[in-house]
């Protein structure tokens, strides 16, 4: 299953919206996303799964690239 993450770059940022940033992981849960990302200094809004029309609309984006995390 392919996540889309929100989140801000820095863990001490508070969320602001203009700031949000995107990225794509793929995993089998939530749970195992945050896993993947929890060596990295980013302050996680929201994770949300992606499948059907919306996966298939957010793959037409040119920033939709998926991060593959051990």
């Amino acid at each position: 299953m392919i996540f889309k993450v929100y989140y801000q770059e820095s863990i001490y940022q508070m969320p602001v919206r203009e700031n949000t940033k995107t990225l794509y992981v793929e995993g089998e849960s939530e749970r195992e996303v945050r896993k993947k990302l929890a060596d990295r200094p980013y302050n996680i809004e929201y994770i949300t799964k992606l499948s059907g029309k919306y996966l298939e609309y957010e793959k037409q984006s040119e920033d939709f690239k998926v991060l593959e995390i051990e």
